[in-house]
């Protein structure tokens, strides 16, 4: 599985997010895109949990958390 982008990730979080905020305005077809990519994005068949998965991966600013965690390659 390859992780996706940090800021890939982000929009896909904060776009899920602020959608079933108000679920009225929004189509909820694109309320299912977003909940399949972000699923498929970190490897999971529970929105939650991939939503879980998707901030434990990113930094509050952005980053990408698991690469910084990472030794650097030399």
């Amino acid at each position: 599985m390859l992780k996706p982008h940090p800021t890939v990730l982000r929009r896909l979080v904060e776009e899920y997010e602020t959608l079933t905020a108000a679920p009225a305005t929004a189509p909820e077809s694109r309320i299912a895109d977003l909940a399949y990519t972000l699923c498929v994005s970190t490897g999971t068949r529970d929105v939650g949990r991939a939503l879980a998965t998707a901030r434990a991966w990113l930094a509050p600013d952005g980053r990408d958390t698991a690469a910084a965690a990472a030794p650097a390659a030399v």
